[in-house]
């Protein structure tokens, strides 16, 4: 796998795919700069060899050029998080790009336009990844967030640099902690899903099974567990239709030699509100006219044992209904299990949306190992697939 740190940049314009898909507020400011503090490692690595770097991006879903999906927007941003001017262009190909990208010395950088101005990014066209290509010497995907994606920035353009094309110090890392858990860590391993529905984790459950000493099942998908079991879950989310597949799953994983860990005890509430009466009841046992959203006080002592005795340990979907603070004392809890397993040496890897929602709103995302950037990118790889993007740089 050839990283940055395969080759010497001086000299050299690196053409980088980063993820620059940053939420704006109504005034264009930079909500959550996560994103472009996870790309400056491989940026500063390039400038420091004598490089220089053209980034590229997309930014939102835009219908054409429209202004409030420019990337210029937040040009002062980058600049402040890397400590060094940004040159904007207000393209990312054709000759403007060509002009800007032929001017560029070591030291500098060069931010293109939103590449999805072009509906041939998303199209993963060829004669638009040509033209992409011309701007650089070297490319570099540091993209976890898209790399599912084959899109012409993404994928397609890799094969016009043959022999000078690698992953950033963020791509690598993302690949690093996900063969981690499914094959080179220590064991025990314990994955921990949650979330809503079974029917978005099947494949990654499936997969996973071959990898894991222990799965905790929580979150709203638990309950379809504990119906297909003969439980009473009153009111509480469940998806009928997948009973079957549950009782399955649990099958399978009993044949793996896999320990499942579902909820004992659950906090129901008699409305879905922040202000909803509430009581501690048995999982199995729910009234009717009552809904479970949250784990009980002894499944967070049952989660926590188990994430002690563990080694590696994924985290993908929250424990309960997390957004509102009457319910999110499972889900902190876990967090808490976690960030102190981490600090006794397990390597702990949190990824997926919700779940990694809950560790910044809660402040785990510094007493964790790894938080993954890319949602849809880290799923597709957990469920065993070979994502394009990451493909094309290992061809």
């Amino acid at each position: 796998m050839k990283t940055i740190n395969d080759f010497n940049f001086e000299n050299k314009k690196a053409l980088i795919r980063v993820d620059f898909n940053v939420p704006l507020n109504d005034k264009f400011e930079v909500t959550d700069t996560t994103r472009i503090v996870s790309a400056k490692p491989t940026i500063i690595k390039i400038l420091e060899d004598g490089g220089s770097c053209i980034l590229m991006s997309h930014l939102g879903r835009p219908k054409g050029v429209q202004d409030e999906f420019s990337l210029g927007h937040i040009v002062e941003t980058v600049k402040d998080i890397l400590g060094v001017e940004v040159i904007f262009v207000k393209a990312c190909v054709g000759e403007t790009a060509e002009a800007a990208a032929a001017k560029l010395e070591p030291g500098q950088i060069l931010l293109l336009e939103n590449l999805r101005f072009h509906a041939e990014e998303t199209a993963g066209d060829i004669a638009f990844a040509e033209q992409l290509s011309k701007l650089g010497d070297i490319y570099v995907n540091d993209a976890f967030g898209t790399a599912h994606r084959a899109h012409a920035s993404t994928t397609i353009v890799a094969q016009f640099f043959e022999g000078k094309k690698c992953f950033g110090t963020l791509l690598a890392q993302e690949i690093e902690s996900i063969k981690k858990v499914l094959e080179t860590g220590e064991k025990p391993v314990l994955a921990i899903l949650g979330g809503a529905k079974v029917s978005s984790k099947i494949t990654i459950i499936e997969n996973i099974l071959d990898a894991v000493d222990h799965l905790i099942i929580g979150g709203g998908m638990a309950f379809t567990f504990v119906k297909a079991q003969g439980g009473k879950i009153g009111n509480s989310i469940c998806e009928d239709d997948k009973m079957e597949l549950a009782l399955d799953i649990l099958k399978q994983a009993e044949a793996k030699n896999v320990k499942v860990h579902i909820p004992i005890d659950t906090i129901a509430a008699d409305a879905f509100s922040n202000d909803a009466n509430t009581q501690t009841v048995d999982i199995n046992v729910i009234p009717d006219g009552w809904e479970g959203v949250d784990a009980g006080p002894k499944s967070r002592a049952q989660f926590h044992e188990v994430v002690m005795q563990c080694k590696t340990i994924l985290w993908n979907g929250p424990l309960g209904v997390f957004e509102m603070e009457s319910f999110a004392g499972g889900t902190i809890e876990l967090g808490n299990s976690i960030a102190e397993a981490t600090k006794n040496g397990a390597f702990s890897l949190v990824g997926g949306g919700d779940s990694v929602a809950a560790v910044k709103q809660f402040g785990f995302d510094d007493k964790v190992s790894y938080v993954s950037t890319g949602g849809g990118a880290m799923l597709e790889s957990l469920e065993g697939k070979t994502l394009p993007g990451i493909a094309a740089i290992l061809k």
